[in-house]
């Protein structure tokens, strides 16, 4: 049977042992192959630790698959990973791939990956640790009770939107100019399926949902604050607000502790968990996970692909790490393991266990160690 579970599924968590399992690793641009190969040395451990098989699959995304294939995901890897029982992906892109001109990005791949694993929910957890307070540009008594969850549409909006397309347009003076043309589109049933998502989730927490939009200028955000209305009446037990994504931008930083669910569209989502991130110390530190109805889950750490640091031994894994467990707890319901290295990376970062981007000494390497040594298994 395969052990992949649906957004739905993913709410009624169970124990197994022994299992088997195959993983498509896409382990991408920059610093992605480094953080990559510390989450499968987490996942050998629990396999060790647990008892289970894991096989892991690897395959190009990105600007390296652009320069082997001349695509940013070929046909082969997105059947892949859809016949896999979960996939794990590093980062994407970098500057040999940033001009605005090409045909062909990086991102694209990213994109299209979503779009055919039929992943819509993207879970980005937000908690602070405790040994980390310092490490937040915010004063330590506005983060106190930070436990927030941000569950992003992924698959609808400005970046899927049609057309997307440049065009020159002769204005009514005679002067040629150029327009840039994106669209922001959104159904009602891809408003409905993550926005009730959200208010499963929040019965397991604090049962509050925050649904952010822009109704005030944005039809498109009209549809949403009346779906997000329709649905909240069927969860009596939870509280729902409506926030504006301006209101929303400025309570992250002036009352984090407010929110408990937040749910939003793919561009407000995309921004507002950078900037969420932020909270904790370090975009570094945060996992999350993209399920969708049917198939596999997708799992990968909130940052970019960090080339300014790729290969120096210097990334921050933990990001990573968490996405595994994550990947664990969600996809092959194995909450045990996925606890096992949620608690690991804690007692690694009590124990003063810090990389660059968190002030500390500590490389990939040995942050990676670290962790494995908490959880008790060698990779």
């Amino acid at each position: 049977m395969n052990p992949s579970v649906t957004a739905q599924q993913a709410l009624e968590l169970g124990l197994h042992t022994g299992m088997r399992a195959k993983i498509v690793l896409l382990p991408g641009d920059g610093i992605g192959p480094e953080v990559t190969a510390a989450a499968v040395q987490a996942l050998q451990a629990v396999a060790n630790l647990f008892g289970h098989s894991f096989e892991f699959e690897e395959h190009a995304i990105g600007g390296c698959a652009i320069d082997q294939f001349g695509v940013a995901l070929t046909d082969e890897t997105l059947a892949a990973c859809q016949g896999a029982d979960a996939v794990l992906l590093g980062a994407v892109g970098g500057p040999k791939w940033d001009d605005p001109l090409a045909k062909v990005r990086p991102e694209q791949g990213l994109l299209r990956l979503r779009k055919g694993m039929g992943v819509f929910a993207n879970l980005r957890p937000v908690c602070l640790h405790p040994n980390l307070v310092n490490a937040s540009p915010l004063k330590a008594e506005k983060l106190k009770g930070v436990d927030l969850l941000v569950v992003r549409e992924l698959t609808g909006g400005l970046y899927f939107g049609q057309p997307k397309e440049r065009r020159n347009v002769v204005l009514d003076d005679g002067r040629n100019i150029v327009q840039a043309v994106d669209t922001l589109i959104y159904s009602d049933y891809e408003v409905q399926r993550v926005v009730d998502l959200a208010f499963r989730l929040a019965r397991g927490r604090r049962k509050r949902v925050a649904s952010v939009d822009k109704a005030n200028v944005l039809e498109s955000s009209r549809l949403w604050r009346q779906i997000a209305s329709e649905v909240g009446a069927g969860y009596p037990d939870v509280t729902l607000e409506h926030v504006l994504v301006d209101t929303a931008a400025m309570r992250l930083i002036t009352n984090p502790a407010s929110f408990d669910v937040m749910v939003t569209e793919n561009t407000f989502g995309d921004i507002l968990t950078d900037e969420a991130s932020v909270l904790v110390g370090s975009m570094g530190l945060l996992p999350s996970a993209s399920l969708g109805d049917s198939g596999p889950g997708l799992y990968e750490p909130i940052h970019g692909s960090a080339p300014d640091i790729a290969g120096k031994g210097i990334a921050n894994p933990v990001g990573t790490i968490l996405s595994a467990a994550l990947l664990l707890r969600y996809s092959l319901k194995l909450e045990r393991e996925a606890s096992a290295i949620e608690l690991a990376v804690e007692r690694a970062l009590a124990g003063g266990c810090l990389s660059a981007d968190l002030g500390g000494p500590c490389t990939t390497a040995q942050m990676t160690e670290a962790i494995i040594a908490h959880l008790g298994g060698k990779a």
